[in-house]
């Protein structure tokens, strides 16, 4: 798992799925994280037009950069679409942060050949790599 942590940190484009306003929540912490450390990250939460200050996109498609990885902070059940729109733009690497996956995305996952980081989290992992 170490080894793809360290490839999903080197890549500069991320969508932070279920990026928020709420400081508090910690798809505002994710998304604020990876900014300040020098990432293009794009904000995707359709209940919002701007998340702290930037585009927020209702889902990936709308992005228009080529995404290299994903930060998924939405509940399992919420997941899967975003799985598959994920596979069909040809995106291979997600992170799930811990309470964001069950067996099932896991398993979805590996069948459409997308690398997944999960029990492991972006706010811990990003300071420990850099």
């Amino acid at each position: 798992m170490e080894q793809i942590i360290q490839s999903m940190l080197g890549k500069k484009n991320w969508a932070v799925i279920g990026a928020t306003n709420n400081k508090t929540k910690y798809g505002n912490k994710i998304y604020n994280l990876l900014k300040s450390e020098g990432y293009n990250v794009f904000p995707v939460n359709p209940v919002y037009e701007t998340v702290e200050g930037d585009t927020c996109y209702n889902n990936l498609s709308e992005i228009s950069a080529d995404i290299d990885c994903i930060s998924v902070v939405v509940p399992p059940e919420r997941g899967v679409a975003y799985i598959e729109e994920a596979a069909s733009l040809g995106i291979k690497q997600m992170w799930f942060q811990p309470g964001t996956f069950d067996e099932d995305l896991l398993d979805l996952c590996e069948e459409k050949n997308i690398e997944m980081v999960y029990y492991a989290c972006v706010l811990v992992e990003l300071p420990k790599h850099k």
